[in-house]
């Protein structure tokens, strides 16, 4: 089949979008670029995204800002007037007609009554409908003001890995991830929905929350690490060494996440004599004892030689990219990361993934305006028959997964498959186990150590486990015959493993014709950068996620979290896809997810915002382009740790909410100044508006101060320790957490999904995470094997229950 006759796995399937905001158009622009028909409903007045610019650039009357432009490509503009009826009807002609619908609140269309989810749902019960909102539909909280800000500190996400330093407040993270990421999660939860669904079945409600994209993405697993271990991940903020470090000529970011890296780092820095492998520090402890020498031998050396230095001794570095020079980085050149949009004006990222022979569609402009009204007004919409089937409690059923993956990245993708519904197998080897059962601080010397990992039991529940040992033939050949039962192969070693083992796409399609391979590379299969070592620091660094986090005056923090479950979730977005087009085709399909394409595509804004209007975004510690005044404020309370650090996270997103603001705090003459009446006049006076509400803050407890501007309609929020996110009323009312029991450890609650889905699939843990090898015999049983021959692997070392360490 010729390249150019290939169709996106998604054509034919039309999605409307009556959304306002980055997650529900990022949501659309994914499924967009898989092929979909996205009609976008605007009020006359257009979507806000269309004059927004996050550095200020003025936008033209009647143009387009370029992070819309990026936001928007390929999809259809219809304007909507809800005070007239012959627009209500058409936008209910589009629904009727259409597949799916993305909502959120924030523009008159969606407000309109006859465009709720659950009314749309109700009188369209063939359409999937995904509601976006911060804190879900339903519960004690549903219609409680928020913004991205204050979500990231109700989730935990501001103070949960220890981020920034003692002596100022926890900071953000920069860049309005939590909006792309939400987006992502809401486009794999629409088409897991859509891969369940029979031809004649109805659709759902697809019910998302922020606050939990947040957790999910913000945060390592706290809840199950505090219940399992009795002790916080992290009980204070420390940066760390040497991180984001300045060079000679510019930042680079180094980081030790083992601590062989940690001894190599020694020995790279010139300091052997610090290797202790008997030492009772961490090695976060050891480095911030050394970390003035650390860092003045960064300062003697050029970016370049740090990173060809660490680079030679597997230490896990990158650059620190910004919006000025991510796109000029030889990685990116040599890979076509960057695209021009097609309406010529600036850079974009490409496709956060890559997939062979299906084929993504290319990038479009984007609409104008209404452009497409009057096309819609006139067509012969026709409407999707009543669905007479009955709807999937488990979407993902009847996929069988090879898991070859480790830490986050990768068995986040897999965990969300696992979770509704796919057999997951997950293979480890007993002499290098998964890497998140060696992290939890559990001493080897206590009992079945290796199966005391919170991460680890979190992040693999529903999976069956395996061990096979993939450096013996004996394992290898399993290993093959293992992919010849299964759908879709998964794995994130770095390039050369899977190289070396002779398992590339070609090879694993000669056993299984029509597989889904995915491969979840940090940089990618090619480039001079495809062997280094990717950690989500590097990620986060070399994308720009790490340049708009923390204070203009210091480096930047790193974010420490989000690199992972964001390649994660985009590479559940690519797989299904990928089984998409095997559907249609009965093609097998290959993907190439690398971490770095993820991230890159969320920190789009930063290349767009350069190459567009010469603006380079910068960070503000806790301040935002979003909100004014936007910021942290320290309450009069005592931490649970004993030290006056309690705070609480205020955005104002518009001039309404600022009069609120200034009514709940008893409207002091300062507040009343004419002056801030604007978000222009705040700006301006940010300084002494964050002076005035600390000191009103100071006096006050965190539930003084949320109860009295919650109620306002002030997006506020405690900035919680991440432990304690089961005291969240709202996650408690939709169930987010289900408690697990498990053999070794006992019962420990654990996150489920961000969204609530009407189908009926409510317990979304069913088995708990797999003992080291606990399902050998049941698999390779199935594979012919009996019980002498499974002896005699065991007896061998190919298989095992307990590492080989």
């Amino acid at each position: 089949m010729a390249e150019s006759t290939i169709e996106p796995p998604l054509a034919g399937y039309t999605v409307v979008e009556l959304s306002t905001g980055i997650a529900g158009a990022y949501c659309t622009k994914l499924l967009g670029d898989g092929g979909a028909d996205v009609v976008k409903v605007e009020p006359p007045e257009g979507d806000p995204l269309r004059s927004w610019s996050a550095s200020g650039a003025a936008i033209s009357p009647g143009g387009d800002g370029a992070l819309f432009s990026f936001l928007a490509g390929s999809k259809r503009s219809v304007v909507a007037d809800t005070q007239l009826d012959v627009d209500v009807e058409l936008v209910d002609r589009l629904l009727a007609a259409a597949d799916a619908v993305v909502w959120s609140a924030g523009s008159r269309v969606a407000a309109h009554p006859e465009f709720a989810p659950a009314v749309m749902h109700r009188r369209h019960p063939h359409l999937t409908v995904m509601s976006i909102t911060p804190f879900g539909l339903e519960g004690p909280w549903h219609d409680r003001a928020a913004t991205e800000f204050t979500l990231q500190a109700w989730s935990g996400g501001i103070v949960g890995l220890g981020r920034g330093e003692a002596d100022r407040a926890p900071v953000f993270v920069g860049g309005q991830v939590g909006e792309y990421l939400a987006g992502a999660y809401a486009s794999a939860a629409m088409l897991a929905s859509r891969h369940g669904r029979s031809d004649d079945g109805p659709g759902e409600l697809l019910d998302l929350s922020m606050l939990e994209t947040q957790i999910l993405s913000l945060t390592y697993y706290p809840v199950t690490y505090f219940e399992m271990l009795g002790r916080p991940w992290r009980d204070a903020r420390r940066v760390t060494v040497p991180g984001v470090a300045r060079a000679k000529d510019g930042l680079v970011d180094v980081g030790c996440g083992t601590a062989q890296q940690w001894f190599d780092l020694c020995a790279m820095v010139g300091h052997p004599e610090w290797i202790d492998e008997d030492s009772s520090l961490t090695i976060t402890e050891r480095a911030n004892l050394n970390a003035d020498e650390i860092y003045a031998w960064f300062e003697s050396n050029t970016v370049d030689e740090i990173r060809e230095l660490a680079t030679a001794f597997r230490i896990p570095n990158a650059p620190v990219a910004n919006g000025a020079n991510v796109a000029s980085l030889d990685q990116f050149r040599e890979r076509g990361s960057f695209v021009e949009n097609p309406g010529g004006r600036f850079q974009q990222p490409g496709h956060p993934y890559r997939m062979t022979p299906a084929r993504l569609r290319r990038p479009q402009p984007a609409p104008r305006l209404g452009e497409h009204t009057a096309q819609y007004r006139t067509a012969k919409l026709t409407p999707r028959p009543v669905p007479t089937g009955d709807g999937n409690r488990l979407p993902l059923s009847g996929i069988r997964v090879l898991d070859m993956t480790t830490f986050w990245a990768g068995p986040c993708c897999t965990h969300f498959l696992a979770m509704l519904g796919a057999e997951v197998i997950h293979v480890e080897s007993t002499r290098r186990p998964d890497g998140t059962r060696l992290i939890a601080g559990v001493p080897v010397s206590e009992s079945q150590w290796w199966e005391k990992s919170p991460i680890f039991a979190a992040l693999n529940t529903n999976k069956k486990g395996l061990t096979l040992d993939l450096q013996s033939p004996r394992g290898r050949d399993l290993l093959r015959r293992l992919i010849a039962t299964c759908d879709a192969v998964v794995e994130n070693f770095t390039p050369r493993v899977l190289d070396q083992m002779g398992l590339d796409f070609t090879a694993v399609q000669s056993i299984k014709r029509d597989v889904v391979m995915v491969r979840m590379p940090g940089f990618g299969l090619d480039g001079p950068w495809r062997d280094n070592p990717a950690f989500a620091y590097v990620i986060e660094a070399a994308s720009g996620l790490t340049w708009l986090t923390g204070y203009a005056d210091r480096t930047p923090y790193d974010p420490y979290s989000i690199g992972d479950p964001n390649a994660g979730m985009h590479a559940v977005n690519a797989l299904l896809l990928a089984l998409e087009h095997r559907r249609r085709s009965g093609e097998g399909v290959f993907v190439e997810a690398a971490m770095v394409d993820a991230a890159l595509s969320i920190a789009a804004e930063q290349a767009i915002e350069y190459s567009a209007y010469g603006a380079l975004l910068e960070r503000a510690g806790n301040r935002g382009p979003t909100a004014v005044p936007q910021n942290l404020y320290r309450s009069n309370d005592i931490d649970e740790f004993g030290r006056p650090d309690s705070w609480v996270a205020v955005a104002v997103s518009t001039d309404e909410q600022w009069k609120r603001l200034c009514a709940a705090i008893g409207s002091p003459r300062w507040a009343r100044d004419p002056k801030l009446a604007s978000a222009r006049g705040r700006k301006e006076h940010e300084d002494a508006i964050d002076e005035r509400l600390a000191a009103w803050c100071a006096r006050r407890s965190r539930d003084e101060i949320v109860a009295t501007l919650w109620s306002a309609g002030v997006p506020v929020a405690k900035v919680m320790q991440p432990h304690r996110q089961t005291e969240l009323d709202q996650l408690a009312f939709r169930g987010f957490f289900e408690e697990v029991d498990h053999p070794v450890n006992g019962p420990a609650r654990l996150s489920t999904v961000p969204m609530r889905l009407s189908a009926g699939l409510s317990k979304f843990h069913t088995q708990h995470a797999p003992l080291l090898g606990q399902h050998n015999h049941e698999l390779l049983a199935e594979l012919g094997l009996d019980g002498a021959e499974i002896a005699d692997l065991e007896a061998d070392g190919v298989i095992g229950c307990a590492p080989a360490m």
